[in-house]
């Protein structure tokens, strides 16, 4: 299936790895035009060298700073006609022991700072009469998960954003949908695990699927979500996690 994103201008952040990273490799692989950031300017420039993508450094929670990142991707590529916004998240813990700065800083981490960059690229795209936007979240978002407090109060908020804003552009050729991953073999998750392995093991007792799913399968549905074939979805969420939610 031709996507159509041969020579699109595509801005991913958080893509120094995990599943950002394998967004960028399978929007590059389309034929798209790839810029990436991260916070970390040896970690960003050593992905993008094996992407063929462009890097730049930003760190999402310098809200500040996405502007002069949105001007730099289109001086050096051309204007942004695909953002895929991906962040981490915030810590886990028992519920009621976050501090007041732990709840503004995932405010601003998992709902202000990707309604910063979209401010950025919209204008653009409403005059090119096109535009994709796609935001990496959680399956946290429609079942909360008891230990990542922090993440299941401020995700859900985004996706209200996110129909919000599809209604209002939709008319103007522009595109807003989020992808849900479930349990993705990532550092992360093994990090939470304390291996890949045991991930996986309890992956098998746990997930429908009987594994975790791969930064690869995420990044197929970002890129369809992203392409001119899917110009008449829009203000969606979809749930990548091989049966795990059992929520409808």
């Amino acid at each position: 299936m031709d996507l159509g994103l041969n020579g699109k201008v595509a801005l991913v952040t958080g893509a120094s790895q995990g599943i950002g990273f394998g967004i960028a490799k399978e929007l590059a692989a389309e034929g798209a035009r790839v810029a990436v950031s991260s916070r970390t300017r040896d970690k960003i420039e050593a992905a993008a060298a094996e992407l063929g993508a462009r890097p730049y450094v930003h760190d999402t929670l310098d809200l500040d700073a996405a502007p002069e990142l949105v001007a730099a991707v289109e001086r050096d590529l051309g204007p942004v006609e695909i953002l895929v916004t991906n962040t981490g998240g915030p810590p886990g813990g028992d519920a009621l022991e976050f501090t007041r700065e732990q709840w503004e800083a995932a405010h601003r981490e998992l709902v202000v700072a990707p309604i910063e960059m979209i401010e950025r690229v919209v204008p653009g795209m409403r005059e090119r009469g096109f535009g994709r936007v796609v935001s990496v979240s959680s399956s946290a978002a429609r079942e909360p998960i008891p230990t990542l407090m922090l993440s299941g109060a401020h995700r859900p908020g985004l996706l209200a954003a996110f129909k919000t804003l599809a209604d209002k552009l939709a008319g103007d050729g522009i595109t807003l949908n989020t992808i849900l991953p479930g349990r993705i073999a990532t550092d992360r998750i093994s990090h939470l695990h304390g291996s890949i392995e045991k991930a996986q093991e309890v992956a098998r007792e746990e997930i429908p699927a009987g594994r975790l799913g791969t930064a690869e399968e995420i990044a197929a549905a970002a890129a369809f979500l992203c392409s001119e074939r899917a110009g008449y979805i829009t203000g969606q969420a979809l749930l990548v996690d091989g049966g795990l939610t059992s929520g409808v």
